[in-house]
This record gives structure tokens, C-alpha cells and sequence, in this order.
């Protein structure tokens, strides 16, 4: 085994690494950039080396730095992880001509792998059915469009090189070819460093399924079961689970069979993916196979025993499987949410920020990936996945319950997240029937809110925690009036209880509290449904309660927004207003709200870099008009026109660096 390896990685992933490797008693040699040298997998490893100023590019994509930092630590192997070099052939043949072991597999297995084509010609020889399409890229739009008359609209564009739905975008019809094409090969190019895209079929809301792979130098090749990861959004997974609702133990074993003999084709060593898709007539087609660890790898971990990370370690060391393929056993269910720097609300845009609250679910069965603490800075140069959730249960809805509980009660503030989001997913009915597809999110959302009302049980129970953070807040205030409340001639009894009128959005409440603060046992009536509550020892400064409703624990978060209470469960958020029914009564006499302008300049949604400006002063732009392209976590996106108008002024220029809220065009209304 290693003594000390490198892990050329940064965030959750290095720190996954550097557990797994202190508990083998392995060192480890942590790399950053200027960006990350306050990171907590730079701590927590027993030495770390300085790459670069913040960009990928000049750090973690350096591979020469990369080899020669391995080498002058004394390490004897590098750990990728993924993304960054995880995947590039080049690097890691460069590592294994430096006298290092690659922990992955070997150069010529990634290489002919990491090429969707080759790919795709490697499995049509191994017996593999693929989805409909040439095996060659196209070069020309003339080659597009016949390939694409011939299959049928619509087709899929996708890169040669590379992975994580990055330069990929769905052709519906001709005319939309030409601008999906342009927006691919730059996308790719930036990426990967390779325009080449080709072509096939696209299966409309397919499933997504993987088999995870292990294979030894000795010629042993194993799966370990399938993981269902349908819920995406831009092509990119944000819920995972395993095993998959939808596959039953002859499909299992026969995905199985054909994922391990794509592997021996391929000569392939290390851990691995192999990626399939299933049509809505239940037809299995090989996707793609990522030579990598996967993030949502802990899902198989919990539901196997296994630790993958030691077993990359062990293989990459020389040693044989410690295990047959019958002798790999699954106990129960687990599911993983990605919590990313994102907006849902406003396209799964990357958001930034330093997180200045942060506290971690806890819980039997709850596991956590985190590479962030409060304190953090979340910039633009990186991807922006922050951590991972992950639950186990002996079956699905209790694994599914468990999650939904620990994202209830993970705290993250400062920086905009999908956490709730995620959690909305979960607790949407199609979801908790398995009910999957990689359309889920377009089907059943609308931006980021469901197409279906929240139940109303669960608004009760959010209206409930937010009324006694109201009500104890408003009794601390009483109690500290004391003193000054006349002695004399007047008989002070305690109100036997107390109504308040409660707003969330357009929902009004009429709640009744009756109970003792000291006991904290509560009977509260909202609307016409009775709940008995207790209460943990409130604080009107409280951001995150366990509050037992009916014989049952349930976590809410919640925060004071100005005289307002804002609180999230289950995905709902909802800003609560709480009056008395006195102020109630006067508040149909508070002044209306103005009327929302109409926008005259375009603001930057998000810090990135200019990429792209489509209009100069003087054209006429519409309203949702494409104009100006920002790359941002690694991601391009369009930012579109608020407004009918003509350009005005360009404010800023390709190449350049900006902000959130920083002004990029003004217009003539």
C-alpha cells in the first residue's frame, strides 16, 4: 500500500480522499489554488502544495506542477478524483512516466473511453445495444442535417471528449440547428479543447441508469448494482439513489453483465461508470462510461458496505479484488441530494458569496460530503457543487424520509443554494412513486416551484413554528415591560390564550395558541385542525427548530426577514406575516405597494466573464432576446433582454470580469 499520494483535487471530494486515506494511515499532500488557500481540505491533509493563482487553468489543470509537486513531497501516487485531470489521458500518462502510480485507469483505457465515439464503437464490438446514431463525428451542417432527416427530430448534439452534460443541446427542428451547433462546439472547445460533435437520436424524458464497476490488474472485473440518476437539470444530476425503483434482479443482472464486459474490452482497470439510458418503451441503450469516481458513488457505498476510495487505493497498489460478484451483497435503500451554489428560481444560475452560517443535519443513517464550513467564499472559478446529503433506509420511502428530515435541518446562509429545492423534489408525489425521468423537473416544475399545491397539512405546521417564534419574541418583550405595569388596584391575570392572523403569500391562517411557555406543551388550533405541540427552549433569535407536532419530530429553518418571518420545510418556503386580529383589522388601511417599473438596463445576473455581446447601440432588442453570454462555474449561460426596446449603450466588453448586480446594457424604452 502507498505510504503518502497526492490528491489533485480541491472541496468535498479531496476531503472524501483524505478520510479514507487517514483511516488507512496514508498521507496526504493537498494542492490549492490563491482561491482555496483558506479551504478546509488544505488543513486537513498532512502537507499542501501552492499551484497558482485562482483560474483552473493556471492551477489545477497544470498537470506539469501537478507531477513535479508529487514527486518533490515524496509521494508515490496522485489521486484525481474528478473533474479537473480525472478524466485526461495525457495526465495520466504523464504521471506513470514520471515513476507514479495513476489511481485510475490506465492511459489507453480513459482515452478510448473519455471518446463518445470510440466509446460507442467499443460497445456495438462487446454486444452493448447503443442509442440510434452514426459512430463517426460530423463535420459539416450538411452531414448534420441529413444524419438528423434520416433519425428523426429530435436529435441530441453531443462533444466527442468529456462529460457532465457540458456542450450538449437538444435539435427539435432544421431551423434550430445552426445556432445549437455554434453554442455546442464553443461550449465543448472551452471545455475540453475539442469541437468535435456528433450525433443521435434523442429519447424524449428517458431514465437514467448507471452501473458502477470495479476492475483489478489481475483480470477481475465486478458491478456493484445500479443507481438511478434521472433528476437532472442542465444534463447534470442533482438527486441519485440505489438501487432504482425500476430495475428488478434479472435487469440488474443483465446491465450488470454487459457493463463488466464493455470494461474487459476495454482493458480497463480501477473504479468506473457505465452510463445507460432507457426509452419510455423500456429499451436500454449504453450512454457513455466515465473513468472516473462519480460523486454519487456514496449512494452504492451505503447500500454495499464498500468503501470505493480504498478500493481505488487497493487496486492502484497492485492488489487483487478482495471479492466475486457473488459474494457482493445490498442491504436497503440510499439516496443523495447535491446542495450547489445555484438559483433555481432563476435557471439554476451559479451564485456566489462567503457563507456566514453553517450547521450540519445529524442523525443516524445521514452522512454528509461537505467541503465547506462558515467562513467559505464561494467564487466563480470552480464547480459549483458545495456537498453532498446522502440517507439510508431499510426501504425507499425511509430512505427518502430520512433525507427529507436531514435537509429540514441543514443550515446554510450567505450564499443562495438548491437545498430547498432539492428538497422540494424529494417530497413531490411522482417522485415518492418513482414516477422518473430525466424530464422530471420540466414536467413538473414551473422555474423552480411545483406545478402542484403544497399540502396543507405542511403549511399548518410551517405556520405553526413561525407564530410561536412570533408569539415567544412578543412575550420576551411583555416580560421585559414588567416593571413598569401599575401594583395597584388591578388584578394581572395570564390570557388563557392567544389568535393571531397569520399571511404566507396568498393563504391566510387563524391560529389559536393555548399553553404554558414554561411547560412548553402547546394545543394549537390553525384554521380547523387541532395539533398538540411541544416545544424545545425557544429563542427568539433561533434559526433552526425541532419542534415534536402530534407525537412526531419535524426541523424547520427559519429567520427574521424585517418585521416579517421567513421559514422552510419540505422544500415549501414561505415569508409569514403575523398579526394580531387587531392589527389585522387596521391593516387593510396600510398603503399599497407601487406597481413594479418596467426595467431600462440589463443587470449581470452573476459574476463570471463576458463571453459573448450579440447587439451593439442602436439595435432593437424583445423581450427574452439572447444578448450577452457569461461563463460562471464553469458553465455558459445567455442573459436575456427585460425589456422591447433599442440598445442604448454597451456597458461592457468580451474578455471582461463582472459582478452580481453590475450594469451591462441600458436601452430606450
Amino acid at each position: 500500500m502507498f505510504k503518502k499520494i497526492l490528491i489533485a483535487n480541491r472541496g468535498e471530494i479531496a476531503l472524501r480522499v483524505i478520510q479514507t486515506c487517514k483511516r488507512l494511515g496514508i498521507q496526504t499532500v493537498a494542492v490549492y489554488s490563491e482561491a482555496d488557500s483558506r479551504s478546509r481540505h488544505v488543513r486537513e491533509a498532512d502537507e499542501a502544495l501552492y499551484l497558482g493563482p485562482a483560474p483552473a487553468r493556471e492551477s489545477y489543470l497544470v498537470k506539469e506542477n501537478i507531477i513535479a509537486g508529487a514527486r518533490d513531497h515524496g509521494c508515490q501516487a496522485i489521486h484525481p478524483g474528478y473533474g479537473f485531470l480525472s478524466e485526461n489521458s495525457d495526465f495520466a500518462a504523464q504521471v506513470a512516466r514520471a515513476g507514479l502510480v495513476f489511481i485510475g485507469p490506465p492511459a489507453s483505457a480513459i482515452a478510448l473511453l473519455g471518446d463518445k465515439i470510440a466509446s460507442k464503437s467499443l460497445a456495438l464490438q462487446a454486444g452493448v445495444p447503443v442509442v440510434p446514431g452514426p459512430t463517426q463525428p460530423l463535420s459539416s451542417r450538411e452531414e448534420l442535417l441529413a444524419v438528423a432527416e434520416g433519425l428523426g427530430y429530435p436529435v441530441l448534439l453531443k462533444p466527442a471528449a468529456g462529460g457532465g452534460g457540458k456542450g450538449m443541446r437538444s435539435v427539435f427542428s432544421p431551423e434550430e440547428l445552426d445556432e445549437a451547433l455554434r453554442m455546442a462546439q464553443e461550449e465543448t472547445r472551452k471545455a475540453f479543447g475539442d469541437d468535435r460533435i456528433f450525433l443521435e437520436r434523442y429519447l424524449v424524458h428517458p431514465r437514467h441508469i448507471e452501473i458502477q464497476i470495479l476492475a483489478d490488474h489481475h483480470g477481475n472485473v465486478v458491478h456493484l448494482g445500479e443507481r438511478e440518476c434521472s433528476i437532472q437539470r442542465r444534463y447534470q444530476k442533482i438527486i441519485e439513489e440505489s438501487p432504482s425503483p425500476t430495475v428488478d434482479e434479472a435487469l440488474r443482472q443483465r446491465l450488470g453483465e454487459q457493463a463488466c464486459r464493455l470494461a474487459r474490452e476495454a482493458g480497463y482497470a480501477n473504479a468506473g461508470t457505465v452510463e445507460f439510458i432507457c426509452d419510455r418503451e423500456g429499451r436500454y441503450y449504453f450512454l457513455e462510461m466515465n473513468t472516473r469516481l462519480q460523486v454519487e458513488h456514496p449512494v452504492t457505498e451505503m447500500v454495499t458496505s464498500l468503501d470505493l476510495v480504498e478500493l481505488q487505493l487497493r487496486i492502484a497498489a497492485g492488489e487483487p479484488l478482495p471479492f466475486k460478484q457473488e459474494e457482493v451483497s445490498f442491504r436497503g435503500w440510499a439516496v443523495e441530494a447535491r446542495i450547489c451554489a445555484e438559483d433555481p428560481s432563476r435557471g439554476f444560475l451559479p451564485a456566489t458569496g462567503m457563507i456566514t452560517r453553517y450547521a450540519l443535519p445529524r442523525g443516524k443513517n445521514i452522512r454528509v460530503d461537505s467541503g465547506i464550513e462558515a467562513g467559505s467564499l464561494i467564487g466563480a472559478y470552480y464547480d459549483s457543487l458545495l456537498a453532498k446529503v446522502i440517507a439510508w433506509g431499510k426501504n425507499r420511502p425511509e430512505a427518502i424520509q430520512t433525507l427529507v428530515k436531514a435537509l429540514n435541518s441543514y443550515h446554510i446562509e450567505g450564499i443562495t443554494t438548491n437545498l430547498d429545492f432539492v428538497n422540494t423534489v424529494l417530497n413531490h408525489p411522482a417522485f415518492q412513486d418513482g414516477a422518473l425521468s430525466t424530464g422530471f423537473i420540466e414536467t413538473h416544475f414551473e422555474g423552480a416551484q411545483m406545478k402542484i399545491a403544497p399540502p396543507v397539512e405542511k403549511l399548518h405546521y410551517m405556520v405553526m413554528a413561525a407564530t410561536l417564534i412570533y408569539h415567544n419574541r412578543q412575550s420576551i418583550i411583555r416580560d421585559s415591560l414588567k416593571p413598569l405595569v401599575t401594583q395597584v388596584g388591578v388584578t394581572h391575570r395570564p390570557q388563557p390564550f392567544h389568535e393571531y392572523i397569520v399571511k404566507g403569500e396568498t393563504d391566510i391562517f387563524q391560529v389559536r395558541l393555548e399553553g404554558d411557555p414554561i411547560d412548553r406543551r402547546w394545543a394549537i388550533r390553525v384554521n380547523d385542525q387541532d395539533y398538540q405541540v411541544k416545544t424545545p427552549v425557544l429563542e427568539y433569535y433561533r434559526r433552526r427548530l425541532k419542534m415534536k407536532i402530534d407525537g412526531q419530530f419535524h426541523y424547520f429553518r427559519l429567520q427574521y426577514r424585517m418585521n416579517f418571518i421567513w421559514a422552510a420545510y419540505c422544500g415549501i418556503c414561505r415569508t409569514f406575516e403575523i398579526y394580531s386580529p387587531r392589527e389585522w383589522a387596521l391593516a387593510q388601511y396600510l398603503p399599497k405597494p407601487k406597481k413594479r417599473e418596467i426595467a431600462d438596463r440589463l443587470k449581470c445576473p452573476m459574476p463570471g466573464l463576458i463571453v459573448d455581446i450579440r447587439v451593439k447601440p442602436g439595435d432593437r432588442v424583445f423581450r427574452g432576446q439572447d444578448l450577452v453570454s457569461i461563463e460562471s462555474m464553469k458553465m455558459e449561460s445567455y442573459v436575456a433582454s427585460p425589456c422591447d426596446g433599442s440598445v442604448e449603450e454597451v456597458k461592457v466588453e468580451s474578455g471582461q470580469a463582472v459582478e452580481t448586480g453590475d450594469v451591462l446594457i441600458t436601452f430606450k424604452l
